[in-house]
């Protein structure tokens, strides 16, 4: 699996989150038994993010590499839009225009998504936590660990297909087993 098949999952992942997140009290509500209407629950507000803190959540989202994994996604739309134009070649000169065109624009989409991240970052971590985050990734550590997280993604991605399937004959094994200890037979 490729850093950008990775890069595309992460960011849908991420996305879907935040959907799942905004439709979830609906969903909650939904599901809730008949009867007589609850009250609203007094929700707290949730304290005020400072423009410092922030900035430190935005800045541990750029130099973590995770802002990298958006960078991917933008072109795999244009991709995806020119194969779907692919039987239309009179279409095509114009369609790049378009697209060269629209890339301020989903460039700013980008920075968009980079701006929620981090203000889910800034919501789950104090600013003195993000502060120790941001200087380890200024550090010649951190800055290695970003660099080599590509590689060590390509090589997990790798390990975990032949652990799974590893793991996966081992169990039926297991299971087969323990199943004819109890006179079951399993195919």
């Amino acid at each position: 699996m490729s850093r950008r098949i990775l890069a595309a999952a992460l960011a849908s992942l991420l996305a879907a989150g935040l959907q799942v997140t905004g439709s979830g009290a609906a969903l909650a509500q939904a599901n809730k038994p008949a009867g007589k209407p609850a009250a609203p629950a007094a929700t707290p507000a949730a304290p005020a993010i400072s423009p410092n803190h922030l900035a430190l959540a935005r800045e541990v989202m750029l130099g973590s590499g995770i802002a990298r994994s958006f960078d991917s996604i933008i072109p795999a739309f244009a991709e995806q839009i020119r194969k779907q134009a692919i039987t239309r070649p009179e279409l095509q000169k114009d369609l790049e225009e378009v697209l060269t065109a629209l890339e301020p624009e989903m460039e700013l989409q980008k920075q968009r998504m980079i701006n929620v991240a981090a203000n889910i970052y800034a919501k789950q971590l104090s600013e003195a936590e993000l502060q120790d985050v941001a200087t380890f990734f200024r550090s010649p550590a951190g800055k290695r660990y970003v660099q080599t997280q590509p590689q060590v993604l390509d090589e997990m991605v790798g390990a975990m297909q032949t652990w799974t399937q590893d793991v996966s004959e081992y169990v039926m094994v297991r299971v087969r087993a323990e199943m004819g200890k109890r006179g079951h037979q399993l195919q």
